[in-house]
């Protein structure tokens, strides 16, 4: 099963709809994985692939020498390393805990602080790409953290990513992410907006995807959002985890100061979607929003 022998184990806690596929990945590429969630029926592909299921961080810590986190809320970090049956409890001196989860970066400063004062390294490397792009192995991981930190956990984000940032310390490639959420889970609402708009002018929105794709209206998130509209695919990434983010950025940018328009803007139209019922689905469907409004759907002639 593990054909590279010589590497440290490595640990993973989370394995939602982003977490499943990194581990597989880590599985896939013949290391000795040790996974824990709190739903065990969501390691049941790992395991089958050759991965170990643990009993709990602390498990997953007395195994593994390079511990991932995919969870959702800065408050399941905390809950992970420094609960009851937390990592921390069965860490070493040595030890490096990366934190992939998209999550408050002050928070995670912190942490740092607390854990090197036990020898353990903590480097936040959150990451783009969406689902497939973890399916793919194709993430971008934006790391914060010591360059010492990261040439020790290199070769396990080697296995899941196509690209290795190193942004800056510790919660710099938190902070990155965030400002790449911001651009995307805004525009998303815009997109929404303007489709939404084209389809009550009487516009085919297709004519209009096919149009805006060659102009100066093109965008990564119009090429991920429009044809998602059009073909009325809501799966994806929850909006509540998108609701999460927006909440983190407007929470990152009152810490220091920052005055924010758009952001809170984009959030409430998040929040008028999630209040309607749709916070299981992609952040695309933030365009019911608009379309009860209109009472158009954005959909194509013919």
């Amino acid at each position: 099963m593990n054909n590279q022998i010589n590497t440290p184990i490595i640990g993973f806690i989370g394995l939602g709809q982003m977490g499943e596929p990194m581990a597989m990945n880590l599985v896939k590429a013949g290391h000795q994985v040790f996974v824990f969630d709190i739903d065990s029926k969501k390691a049941k592909r790992i395991v089958e692939a050759g991965g170990m299921l643990a009993s709990s961080p602390l498990d997953v810590a007395e195994h593994a020498r390079i511990v991932m986190l995919m969870v959702e809320t800065t408050e399941q970090v905390e809950s992970v390393i420094w609960g009851k049956n937390g990592l921390v409890h069965g860490a070493v001196s040595g030890d490096v805990i990366i934190c992939m989860s998209t999550v408050n970066p002050q928070k995670l400063q912190e942490m740092e602080k607390r854990l090197s004062e036990k020898g353990i390294a903590l480097i936040d490397a959150p990451v783009t790409g969406l689902p497939k792009g973890a399916e793919d192995g194709t993430l971008k991981a934006l790391v914060g953290g010591s360059s010492l930190a990261l040439e020790r956990a290199r070769f396990a984000l080697e296995s899941i990513t196509s690209k290795i940032i190193h942004v800056g310390a510790c919660g710099s490639g938190t902070a990155m992410k965030l400002i790449n959420n911001m651009l995307f889970q805004a525009n998303r609402v815009l997109i929404a907006e303007a489709l939404a708009l084209g389809a009550k002018a009487g516009l085919d929105p297709k004519r209009i995807y096919e149009i805006v794709s060659d102009s100066t209206g093109n965008s990564a998130a119009f090429q991920y959002c429009a044809p998602r509209v059009i073909a009325r695919n809501f799966d994806g990434v929850r909006m509540e985890i998108t609701y999460k983010d927006l909440e983190l950025q407007t929470q990152f940018a009152k810490s220091l100061k920052m005055p924010m328009f758009m952001v809170p803007a984009a959030q409430q139209v998040f929040q008028m979607a999630r209040a309607s019922g749709y916070g299981q689905e992609d952040g695309v469907a933030v365009v019911k929003i608009y379309e009860s409004f209109t009472g158009v759907e954005v959909t194509p002639h013919s």
